[in-house]
């Protein structure tokens, strides 16, 4: 069933168009995101973002919008729309009779007897985007006029005019290339069109608003600088390409190119398949080594994150499992991101034991099995697993914040800070910092040490076995003990974390569920089935899991309005989807295939999802109450992983894997 089709008779209604954004990426850390009217809503958002290496690396907007405008009889057109103080002017929507997402996002512009399509689309592993514009119909003669507003700033940041930006034009062939500001690369942009001409007139357009940073509590207005802009005659049927790179094109080339890009789309009008396609706009191939970004528009790599989310992103595509940019990035982070047993400099609890949670995913593509496993990351589980014994950090006259305990357990304490996935900070405070025994990183240890001497056995590695054997008895027991919940007999479940002389936290929160869901669990049959009735009794919603139980205290059932507010939310009732996975696998692992239904049931109520928000993919997280509207990045790894994760886990238990 095609579920990315759009309502034509809603597009020119911006209350519809506004809340739904495009993405498109080059694979190489490049990408477009506006929303489908081409309306800028974000301070991230742009036609041309890109890593400058020039700058470290950072994403830079450089080409924020490109104004078209259509002439008849000296008539002008202008068929963009932006947002400024108390208006929307111009308002070209209301000519937008069309939008497409797949192949390559289209619009279709109907002008009286002008019908103008365009297309946009970004080269693979390039910095290059290419938009074509084709006249269909027109009456009269015809002129197009190509108005580019740039940026040259960080997409975390805002421009107001300056007299330090460059606005001249220098030319090149079928084109000019800009550069606002020493240090960057420049902005070439160019048409495949001879006759064509650029006007240079550079200029300051002021105060243009982004709703979405103003309802989210950030500054929202910005200058923007445009140099000038290009001019054509165009005919019926006639098509002109326009080229922003931060290299030159060969005008001459441009058609083709375009036509071979767009000849590797496919169309993604399904759900699966525009999964599949979201699943690999995540992946970020450089030449040096590739990556997996958290989300889109404001994230970066990010080691959790990875680990969470890369089986799900590499090893479910239905052309195959993509085995070798797994590795590599494993491989990455092992050799260049694991130092004294730590991934990166902000250190989380949690980080480095979703690296074994990666590894066992990884296994079964391994022609090695086990052996290739400890062969090739042993020697990191190890150090990993030592610094987690020996404790992590120093503070308050040398105590460690991070701990193996005499009980076998994890604990992890820093004062002002948050060590586990819950890490949101109010006035440099945390939201939920959770101090002590935490649920989910003492069931991920569990599983951590469980897994390593079950391959360091089948390697061979007896040394490491005899050290560490002992251990996963000593945390099972004491796991029960510490964690158990038995206030009321009819329904007990897991404590959310314990503290100093025993405290348990009895808050109902969803971490409970990763004792349920990993391959090794510190907990009985008859315990994962209690802990599974409480989660799907107070924090199973349609759109994935609560971060708290409705019936808390200090349940926030809307993630909206400022920093502080969200922050206040975000941990606190939000629903994350990422979760549902590990619900699912929980509940396969007590149902087994009398699972199925409900496991359909809850993936293909994303499906109407995909139209929405960052439309193709799923979102970072959802308010805890219902209609449970989406919130967050507008695409993020950890959440597209999960459902196709749960998809291949329903194709295993159906038999057809």
């Amino acid at each position: 069933m095609a579920i990315l089709q759009f309502n034509k008779q809603a597009l020119g209604n911006l209350e519809y168009s506004l809340q739904r954004e495009m993405l498109s990426t080059n694979r190489a850390g490049g990408y477009m995101n506006t929303t489908i009217v081409c309306c800028n809503t974000r301070k991230y958002h742009g036609l041309m973002v890109c890593p400058v290496e020039e700058l470290g690396g950072e994403d830079y907007v450089l080409l924020s919008s490109l104004d078209e405008t259509v002439i008849q009889h000296e008539q002008e057109f202008n068929l963009a729309i932006h947002r400024y103080p108390g208006m929307y002017e111009p308002r070209g929507h209301k000519y937008i009779v069309d939008f497409s997402y797949t192949p390559t996002p289209t619009i279709i512009y109907r002008v009286g007897g002008v019908l103008l399509k365009k297309e946009m689309l970004w080269v693979h592993t390039a910095e290059r985007l290419l938009i074509r514009y084709t006249l269909l119909e027109a009456r009269s003669a015809t002129r197009l006029r190509l108005r580019p507003f740039l940026a040259f700033r960080s997409r975390h940041g805002l421009s107001r005019e300056n007299r330090e930006a460059d606005g001249r034009s220098f030319p090149i062939a079928g084109g000019v290339k800009s550069r606002l500001y020493g240090g960057f690369p420049w902005l070439c942009m160019q048409l495949n069109r001879e006759g064509a001409r650029f006007v240079a007139a550079p200029d300051w357009y002021h105060n243009f608003e982004y709703l979405e940073e103003e309802r989210r509590g950030y500054p929202f207005r910005e200058d923007l600088l445009t140099t000038g802009y290009f001019e054509l005659d165009i005919a019926t049927g006639e098509s002109v390409i326009f080229s922003g790179s931060t290299t030159e094109a060969v005008p001459d080339e441009l058609a083709r190119l375009f036509e071979e890009e767009l000849a590797r789309r496919t169309v993604k009008t399904e759900f699966l398949p525009a999964l599949y396609h979201s699943a690999r706009q995540f992946l970020i191939i450089k030449e040096n080594h590739t990556s997996l970004t958290a989300g889109y528009p404001w994230y970066n790599a990010r080691s959790r994150e990875t680990f969470m989310a890369l089986a799900g992103i590499t090893l479910t595509q239905p052309q195959g499992p993509m085995v070798e940019q797994c590795t590599e990035i494993l491989d990455y982070h092992v050799e260049n991101r694991l130092h004294d047993g730590i991934f990166g400099t902000h250190f989380a609890a949690d980080t480095q034991l979703w690296f074994f949670w990666a590894l066992q995913r990884l296994e079964p593509y391994l022609g090695g099995g086990k052996g290739e496993v400890w062969g090739r990351y042993g020697g990191a589980m190890k150090e990993i697993l030592a610094a987690y014994r020996a404790g992590v950090g120093d503070f308050r006259g040398g105590e460690r914040y991070v701990r193996m305990a005499e009980n076998g357990l994890i604990w992890a304490e820093m004062p002002g800070r948050a060590l586990t996935w819950m890490n949101t900070m109010n006035d440099g405070w945390p939201v939920t910092q959770r101090p002590g025994f935490a649920v989910e990183v003492n069931a991920l240890w569990y599983n951590a040490v469980c897994y390593a001497l079950e391959v360091a056995r089948a390697a061979g590695d007896e040394a490491f076995a005899g050290e560490w054997g002992e251990l996963p008895e000593r945390i099972r027991d004491n796991f029960r003990a510490t964690f158990w919940l038995e206030q009321n007999p009819q329904q007990p479940y897991l404590a959310d974390y314990v503290y100093h002389d025993g405290e348990k936290n009895a808050d109902i929160r969803p971490n409970m569920l990763l004792a349920c869901s990993l391959p090794y669990s510190p907990l009985n049959e008859y315990e994962r089935q209690k802990v599974f009735t409480v989660v799907e009794a107070y924090l199973l919603t349609p759109r994935g899991i609560r971060t708290l139980s409705p019936n808390s205290p200090w349940y926030q059932g809307i993630c909206r309005g400022n920093e502080a507010c969200r922050n206040l939310a975000r941990h606190q009732g939000t629903v994350f989807a990422w979760l549902l996975e590990h619900y699912v696998r929980a509940g396969f692992g007590l149902y087994g295939k009398g699972f199925l239904m409900q496991a359909r049931e809850l993936l293909d109520g994303f499906e109407e999802d995909l139209l929405n928000y960052g439309i193709g993919s799923v979102p970072e997280a959802y308010d805890g109450d219902a209609p449970h509207e989406a919130c967050g990045a507008i695409s993020y790894a950890p959440s597209v992983a999960a459902l196709l994760s749960v998809h291949r886990l329903i194709r295993e238990y159906e038999g057809r894997l």
